[in-house]
């Protein structure tokens, strides 16, 4: 599986994922409670200022925002369009700073860690039916395909720029879905090899 875990001696990757993971529903809840903009953008930038003292660049976390400019883009002319510019903006920033918060956490924390703590933390809803086995199982399949399916779009948004189509949303859209189906029928193999039951 894909591991995003950057290596390192911070405060942050000391930390334990659960107060980590706790940390980010809270904060994730509270940014989409709060309408103001001023709010937002001083979260996104108390997010970014992590960065540093978790080790991290702000390369780094530009990386994790690169592959979804044109996400932004479109959320933005969007909702420039139908609420006005302010709106668009406290749009874009809160879902950025959502973005470059979960990727901290992510960043910080091996994947492994982080799935034997929500398996462990959901323990208790198994009278209720829920398996943690196939929760933990799950997020270890969303986090090998939230990347690549970020890199598969940046490698398509580049292809589509040299026939002069970057500018087309459906240009960019077809070839990600499609290649999105084929990397979800081979995640499904995958799961079928190793003789997976649900």
């Amino acid at each position: 599986m894909l591991d995003l875990y950057s290596p390192g001696k911070s405060f942050l990757h000391k930390m334990s994922p659960a107060p980590k993971m706790l940390v980010l529903m809270v904060a994730a809840t509270l940014l989409f409670l709060n309408d103001s903009l001023a709010v937002t953008l001083a979260a996104m930038v108390a997010v970014l200022l992590l960065y540093p003292l978790a080790q991290l660049s702000f390369k780094q976390a530009w990386q994790q925002l690169r592959p979804l400019l044109w996400i932004f883009a479109v959320f933005f002319a969007l909702q420039w369009w139908l609420a006005g510019l302010e709106q668009a903006s406290y749009v874009v920033l809160r879902l950025a700073a959502l973005i470059l918060l979960a990727s901290l956490v992510t960043l910080t924390t091996r994947s492994s860690d982080m799935i034997d703590t929500i398996t462990t933390g959901l323990g208790f809803l198994k009278p209720i039916g829920v398996n943690p086995d196939k929760v933990g199982l799950a997020i270890s399949l969303a986090l090998r395909f939230i990347p690549v399916l970020a890199q598969v779009t940046q490698d398509v948004r580049e292809a589509q720029k040299t026939r002069g189509l970057e500018r087309s949303v459906i240009a960019v859209a077809m070839p990600v879905a499609i290649r999105t189906l084929k990397m979800a029928d081979d995640i499904s193999d995958a799961i079928e090899s190793r003789g997976y039951r649900p």
